[in-house]
């Protein structure tokens, strides 16, 4: 079993914001693969499944991402190596994609919680969706609408990321980086 888990905020304030690229890519997901809707409770989330894949949109608010990636890793007790955390990036420029596994949170708040319950063993999709002038308006900035811009390319930059995520059914880190890393 697979678990993919997109980052975001609940709620309609912020369903084009910076901080919402990980439920985009869920949603986009859900959609092409027909999924169908396994939520419970006890999940914190919205929990969809196709096959041996689930889809996840944790509904904790950012800061306890945490705490609904752990409920369905134990309900379905699915390893560290099979869990992607697809999140918002703001140390790469917009339009990035970038693959690792472990490292620090970079000061985002659901990598740190998910760090603290399940560690950091964990295969990240990063989305660079670059970063303001000052770091005092990094919270207004990632919570802040995507530009007309940027959102002109939102749906190519998705359809990209969901081939990357499709290739590691496949194919090793290294290669999925090869092909599929964008330098924004």
């Amino acid at each position: 079993m697979q678990l993919i888990v997109g980052l975001g905020n609940i709620g309609s304030q912020y369903l084009d914001t910076r901080h919402n690229i990980g439920f985009k890519v869920i949603d986009r997901l859900v959609y092409k693969t027909n999924a169908i809707d396994v939520s419970k409770s006890s999940f914190y989330g919205q929990l969809y499944k196709s096959g041996s894949t689930l889809f996840l949109k944790p509904s904790t608010y950012m800061n306890l991402s945490g705490k609904s990636v752990l409920a369905v890793k134990n309900f379905y007790k699915i390893e560290l190596s099979d869990i992607i955390i697809i999140h918002d990036d703001i140390d790469l420029p917009f339009n990035a994609l970038r693959f690792k596994i472990g490292g620090g949170h970079g000061g985002h708040n659901g990598l740190k919680s998910i760090d603290g319950v399940i560690s950091k063993e964990y295969l990240r999709v990063r989305m660079g969706v670059g970063k303001p002038e000052h770091k005092s308006q990094v919270a207004d900035y990632v919570l802040s609408d995507f530009s007309k811009d940027e959102s002109l390319v939102l749906d190519n930059w998705i359809e990209h990321t969901i081939k990357a995520i499709d290739a590691f059914k496949t194919d090793e880190l290294e290669k999925v980086k090869s092909l599929y890393s964008l330098k924004g």
